[in-house]
C-alpha cells in the first residue's frame, strides 16, 4: 500500500478577543498582545506551537484593539518566503458587508478567501491566549485516521471545575468520539475511565478544509446562530455524530518535563494571569520555559543583558527566585519570586515580591511592592508603597481584585 500524502495545513489562528476580564491590561491592546513570563506575548504561545509543528502557513484574523498585536507579528514572526512560509495578521476586513466580525465563526466565514487562497487540505483553527507547549501534527494526524468531521482538543480537569468551561461528554466504547458538548455545565457527566475527571476544550479545532467552509457557510446563513465556533459549530458537529476529541494527555512533546507535561492555562483573568506568571518563577517550575527542544520564540530587540549592581552599604543589587528580563538593572534593590520585564529599573533599598513588572517599568528607591501587577511605562516614585494597604491602593485607582491582586494600568499615574 503506498504511504498517505502528506497533508497540506494551513492554520488560522483567532486573535480577536477584546479580554474584557484582563482590564486594565487590556484597556490598550487586544488579548493576544499582553505582555507575559517577560519577553514574550501571549500569541507567541500558540504561534511557537504551530511552527515546532512543522506548520508554515499561518494567519491571525484581528480585530479589537490590534495595532500592538500587528507590531509585534510584523516584528517579530518572519518566516522564509522562499519556502512558502508566512505568519500574516489580517484585520476585519468587511469583505462580506458592513459588519465586523460578530463571533469566531463569523471571522471565519469572513476570511474564506485566505482558505480558497492556499487551498490546504487541512485547517487547524487555534486560540490565540493560552499558555501551554502543544505539537499539533499529532491531532493532525488522529483527525485524518478517524475521518471526523472537527476534531476539538481537550484537557482533563477536575468535574468540580466543570462550571468554567466547555464540556466534552464522550462515548463509552469509544473515547474519542464526542456525544455531547455543553458550556459550563453543573452537572457534568465523569469520564468512563476517570469519574472524576472531564474534558475541557481547549478552543483548538481540526478540519477538513471543505468541511470547515461548508460548516461556517452554513452557519452564516443560520439567523439564530451566534457564530461561535464552541457554541455553535462543535454542537452541530456533535448533533451529525461527526466530532471527535483529542486528548491533550496523549500529546508527546520533546524535551517535556515530568512537572510540566500536559501544562495548559486559560489566562482568561487578572488572578489567572497572575499565578500562570508565578508558575514560571520556582527552582522546579511548574511550566518550564528553558526547554531548548520545544523553544518559545518571540523578539523583544537589541537589548543589552540584565545587570545586578551595587554590594555595598546595605544596597544589593539581587533577585532570587525570578525572571529577569533583558535592558533591566536592579540597583542595590531586592527582587524576590517576581517577573520582570525590558527595560525596568529598580533602585536601591527598594524590594519587590511576587509581582510582574512589564516592559519600561522604573521604581524608584524605598518602594515597597508587593503582589502587584505593574503595566508598561509606570514610574513608581520614591517612598511609595503598594499592595500593603488595598483600600489605599483602591482610592489611588488602582484595579484590586477579590484575591488582594493590584493591577496597575499602562501608564497610569502613581502617586507615593
Amino acid at each position: 500500500m503506498a504511504p498517505r500524502k502528506e497533508a497540506k495545513v494551513l492554520v488560522i489562528v483567532l486573535a480577536g478577543g477584546e479580554g474584557k476580564r484582563l482590564m486594565p491590561l487590556t484597556a490598550d491592546r487586544a488579548k493576544p498582545a499582553v505582555p507575559f513570563g517577560g519577553i514574550y506575548r501571549l500569541i507567541d504561545f500558540a504561534l511557537s506551537n504551530v511552527v515546532n509543528s512543522g506548520y508554515r502557513q499561518v494567519v491571525v484574523l484581528t480585530q479589537y484593539k490590534s495595532h500592538s498585536l500587528d507590531r509585534h507579528i510584523t516584528k517579530t514572526w518572519r518566516m522564509s518566503t522562499m519556502l512558502g512560509g508566512y505568519v500574516a495578521a489580517i484585520p476585519a476586513q468587511q469583505r462580506l458587508g458592513k459588519s465586523w466580525y460578530v463571533g469566531s465563526a463569523d471571522a471565519i466565514y469572513q476570511s474564506l478567501n485566505t482558505i480558497r487562497d492556499e487551498k490546504p487540505d487541512i485547517v487547524a483553527v487555534l486560540g490565540a491566549d493560552h499558555v501551554y507547549r502543544m505539537d499539533f501534527s499529532q491531532m493532525v494526524d488522529q483527525h485524518r485516521e478517524t475521518g471526523a468531521g472537527i476534531t476539538v482538543s481537550a484537557i482533563r480537569q477536575p468535574i468540580e471545575l466543570a462550571d468554567q468551561f466547555g464540556v466534552i461528554e464522550v462515548d463509552a466504547e469509544d473515547t474519542t468520539k464526542i456525544v455531547r458538548f455543553r458550556e459550563k455545565p453543573t452537572d457534568a457527566v465523569g469520564l468512563p475511565d476517570a469519574p472524576h475527571e472531564v474534558l475541557a476544550s481547549m478552543g483548538n479545532y481540526v478540519f477538513d478544509a471543505d468541511v470547515l467552509v461548508d460548516a461556517v457557510t452554513r452557519d452564516a446563513e443560520d439567523e439564530n446562530s451566534t457564530h461561535d465556533m464552541g457554541g455553535d459549530i462543535v454542537p452541530s458537529f456533535v448533533d451529525q455524530d461527526r466530532a471527535y476529541v483529542y486528548d491533550f494527555k496523549n500529546n508527546a512533546v520533546d524535551g517535556a518535563t515530568e512537572r510540566d507535561r500536559g501544562y495548559w492555562r486559560d489566562v482568561g483573568t487578572l488572578d489567572s494571569y497572575f499565578d500562570a506568571n508565578m508558575d514560571l518563577v520556582n527552582i522546579n517550575p511548574v511550566f518550564n520555559l528553558y526547554n531548548y527542544d520545544w523553544p518559545l520564540l518571540t523578539s523583544y530587540g537589541a537589548l543589552p543583558p540584565a545587570k545586578f549592581v551595587h554590594g555595598h552599604h546595605n544596597r544589593f543589587g539581587e533577585a532570587l527566585n525570578s525572571i529577569v528580563s533583558p535592558g533591566s538593572i536592579i540597583s542595590g534593590a531586592r527582587v524576590t519570586g517576581s517577573v520582570v520585564g525590558p527595560k525596568v529599573r529598580v533602585h536601591s533599598y527598594s524590594e519587590v515580591a511576587d509581582s510582574v513588572i512589564m516592559d519600561n517599568v522604573t521604581i524608584n528607591r524605598s518602594c515597597q511592592i508587593r503582589r502587584t501587577i505593574i503595566d508598561k511605562d509606570v514610574q513608581i516614585p520614591e517612598g511609595t508603597t503598594i499592595g500593603f494597604d488595598l483600600e489605599h491602593d483602591k482610592a489611588r485607582g488602582f484595579t484590586v481584585t477579590e484575591s488582594g491582586l493590584v493591577v496597575i494600568g499602562k501608564g497610569q499615574t502613581v502617586t507615593p
